[in-house]
């Protein structure tokens, strides 16, 4: 049997759409989370404490109750989801709505692992070069940022990976639409809940695990190669 057959077109499916939610999620959350680690990291400021407790609360609600808060919000008749509607800019029940509830979940592991980075980073060289005339900014492309480019790669793949895992939020928000809404996770829910249907969330669990090592190991080796490149060796 070759790769081809191995898994029916539903399951590809919904192979393919968790590979495109868990990018899309991570790579829209970087700016922002970037911003909100420098700032938590390097400003102080009213509301610090209140910015970082909002930042990690997906990790203490309920992954149902932050999807319901989601389908209140971007919901067709949500305050946001209604004004973005007039525009056709839709989220609930689609893949765009899964990717945003996966990217909200996996926003306070991206967020920490930069802002540790962030952390590790002297700001005595920040601010020689300040010193030297360069703008925060400049400062920041040229100094800050090379440095902390393997934090950011790791907070990339956690992202991803929270995201590639992601199910009580998503299935809350967007529900179990094969081919529209159902991801990996959903996948093998929806597998288990049918007689017969072990098979194939056995096959689908090797294709998250196999997916989800390679995500560790590629980063792993970036991460070594731009620490290498970073420190001229």
């Amino acid at each position: 049997m070759n790769a081809g057959n191995w898994l029916t077109p539903d399951e590809w499916q919904a192979v393919a759409l968790s590979l495109r939610v868990a990018a899309v999620a991570a790579i829209a959350s970087l700016p922002v989370a970037l911003l909100t680690a420098y700032a938590l990291a390097r400003w102080r400021f009213p509301g610090h404490a209140v910015l970082n407790g909002l930042v990690h609360l997906p990790l203490v609600l309920p992954p149902v109750v932050t999807g319901y808060l989601l389908l209140l919000t971007f919901g067709r008749r949500g305050t946001i989801g209604a004004f973005l509607d007039q525009f056709g800019i839709v989220f609930a029940f689609r893949w765009t709505g899964a990717a945003l509830a996966a990217a909200i979940m996996a926003f306070p592991l991206m967020v920490r692992a930069i802002r540790l980075s962030i952390e590790a980073v002297d700001p005595g060289l920040e601010q020689a070069a300040a010193t030297l005339g360069a703008s925060r900014i400049w400062v920041f492309l040229t100094v800050t940022l090379p440095l902390v480019l393997p934090g950011i790669l790791a907070g990339l793949v956690l992202a991803f990976a929270k995201a590639m895992g992601e199910f009580g939020a998503t299935i809350t928000f967007v529900s179990n639409i094969p081919g529209q809404t159902q991801t990996l996770p959903s996948a093998i829910y929806s597998f288990l809940q049918v007689p017969g249907g072990e098979g194939a969330a056995g096959r689908l669990v090797l294709i998250a695990v196999a997916i989800a090592l390679s995500a560790v190991f590629i980063s792993e080796w970036l991460a070594k190669a731009l620490a290498r490149r970073v420190s001229g060796a």
